[in-house]
């Protein structure tokens, strides 16, 4: 197996700082990590504030182009094995920054990527917005999102200890998921047809190879 570090890029559209939004993306790439180090598969995260450049997601809606800082942004999502991303719900769907940011991508972007998809909002009423809104964006996009979607709201970080210990359970899931569909694009190197191992592992000889 291809153990070499998986990249996983974390989206996080909170407006805040610091912000709830980046608390629980945080957490997410964090039980992300653990799931896949259980596995023996090293992984690393580079994490991204929309936030930071809101201005760049704006001139490069109005002039096509991306500015140098929004364009890293936008190669370490492209390049990365897997994506999580994080965003608040406002009036029933995701934030304007982050339907923004998915805009200025390739259309091609995400094709097949894996994607951990997770929202927070001031009440659990809003916890359908993730099937409802989000998870429609990237089908679109011809993402692989997994099937768990990790919502949490206000109560989940203040509220009594169940509470608390059902946001973790969904992080966890939602973790594992991730960490399935990212183990499972990792594939042998296909076997060298002229290397002599190949053939003694398959019971062939360089004789059988010369003679057809």
């Amino acid at each position: 197996m291809n153990t070499s570090p998986r990249r996983i890029a974390v989206i996080s559209a909170g407006l805040s700082s610091p912000s709830s939004t980046r608390m629980l993306a945080d957490r997410m790439a964090a039980a992300t990590v653990a799931e896949l180090t259980a596995r023996g598969i090293p992984a690393s995260v580079d994490a991204f504030e929309l936030r930071d450049v809101a201005h760049d997601i704006t001139n490069n809606m109005l002039t096509g182009f991306a500015p140098p800082a929004l364009e890293s942004v936008i190669n370490a999502v492209v390049s990365a094995d897997a994506v999580i991303v994080v965003t608040p719900i406002f009036s029933t769907s995701y934030s304007g920054l982050f339907k923004s940011f998915i805009d200025v991508l390739d259309k091609d972007a995400l094709i097949g990527k894996p994607v951990l998809i997770g929202a927070n909002a001031g009440t659990a009423r809003h916890s359908l917005a993730i099937d409802y809104a989000i998870r429609p964006l990237f089908a679109y996009m011809h993402a692989n999102a997994v099937s768990t979607g990790v919502f949490a709201a206000s109560e989940d970080w203040s509220g009594r200890g169940d509470e608390v210990a059902t946001l973790a359970d969904r992080v966890a899931k939602g973790a594992r998921e991730l960490a399935d569909a990212i183990a499972g694009s990792i594939r042998a190197p296909a076997a060298d047809p002229y290397d002599p191992d190949t053939y003694a592992q398959e019971g062939k000889s360089f004789r059988d190879l010369l003679g057809g």
